[in-house]
């Protein structure tokens, strides 16, 4: 179907319809107070921290690493399903709020600085909650499970650290920007559909793709750096976040904010997004 046949009665929303759902969208974001932002920041962080070690648990008991890819997908689901916040989505849109004059650079500030506050307290107090589990509060370190948080924590910083400054911060930021584009039009995929199925079938594919890859997401090493941490990866802080965390974090917003905002509007609409502003309705 065409988009210039596609109806309201119709389950597709046609690309133009599309970029203009992410500006409200944005705007939206954008609007909410810091206390809401930084709880559904958090119980997104719990469901990431969930489906993670979901993914994990199934990587390592069939020994094929995509499996877990499979099913990471699950995660943004529920997150958008339920409202929760993913300050990676929200990089792609608020910025183009911003853009379109629907919302200021506070806003856009407040927006992604809270959302990252509520990940930070979410994503430790559900790695804590993980290692407890998976080690029975620190009695039992065999479970394969606790060997894969190892091992990914020291890979996503020490591999970095060992290739040196420029080149090893330069892919850590580089994996990020490609891997917030996959993440972040995930979440405007979920707008081109109008039924639960088929959004959760548009978000499946770029998360896949993106997790099968092994790409940087700053929520999800939020979450597996300080695990992996606490199950004995040879990692301090200092190279949790000059290593891996800042620049994934950088190069998230840049994939975002560029490949999806930006990208998207101007493949669908005929100006850049900061000239000839019109006010949405919606």
């Amino acid at each position: 179907m065409s988009p210039t046949m596609a109806t309201p009665t119709t389950s597709v929303v046609p690309p133009t319809e599309v970029v203009d759902e992410m500006v409200r969208t944005g705007a939206y974001k954008a609007s909410l107070p810091p206390r809401t932002i930084v709880v559904r920041a958090i119980l997104g962080s719990f469901v990431f921290g969930a489906v993670t070690t979901l993914a994990a648990t199934v990587a390592t008991q069939t020994g094929i690493p995509f499996a877990g890819a499979l099913v990471f997908p699950i995660a943004l689901c529920l997150v958008i399903l339920l409202g929760l916040e993913l300050v990676t989505s929200t990089m792609g849109l608020v910025p183009l709020a911003w853009w379109r004059g629907r919302a200021s650079a506070r806003q856009v500030a407040g927006s992604i600085g809270w959302a990252i506050v509520g990940h930070v307290i979410g994503c430790a107090v559900f790695a804590w909650v993980i290692w407890a589990t998976v080690t029975e509060l620190g009695t039992d370190t065999t479970a394969p499970v606790v060997g894969w948080f190892r091992e990914l924590a020291e890979h996503k910083t020490i591999h970095y650290a060992a290739l040196g400054v420029g080149p090893g911060i330069g892919l850590a930021f580089l994996k990020a920007v490609l891997c917030n584009w996959l993440v972040s039009l995930a979440a405007v995929m979920a707008m081109t559909s109008r039924t639960t199925g088929g959004k959760i079938m548009a978000i499946w594919m770029p998360i896949t793709l993106f997790f099968g890859l092994g790409w940087e997401h700053s929520v999800v090493n939020l979450f597996v750096i300080p695990a992996g941490m606490l199950m004995g990866a040879d990692v301090t802080f200092a190279d949790w976040w000059l290593w891996n965390e800042i620049p994934v974090l950088l190069g998230n917003l840049v994939g975002a904010a560029t490949l999806t905002g930006l990208g998207l509007w101007l493949a669908h609409r005929p100006t850049v997004p900061w000239r000839g502003r019109e006010r949405l309705s919606g």
